[in-house]
């Protein structure tokens, strides 16, 4: 299931991917693929505009090493 963000004046996609999936590498891309026609618009977005942010999986987190 996905959520539909609608733009607001000023809105980048860039930004809005970013907030939305908190900093997730990799999120552009596929809300580019689940937006076909998005590419289309300029770097800022009309205002109105409905983009489907799809439920992508939570990274898992990294291993570090403890020295001590």
């Amino acid at each position: 299931m996905s959520v539909l963000y609608r733009t607001k004046q000023g809105d980048v996609l860039d930004a809005v991917v970013f907030k939305y999936y908190e900093g997730q590498e990799g999120t552009l891309e596929q809300v580019l693929e689940a937006n076909r026609g998005l590419a289309k618009y300029d770097p800022v977005l009309p205002a109105g505009l409905g983009i489907a942010l799809p439920d992508l999986p939570k990274p898992r987190p990294k291993e570090g090493i403890t020295l001590w």
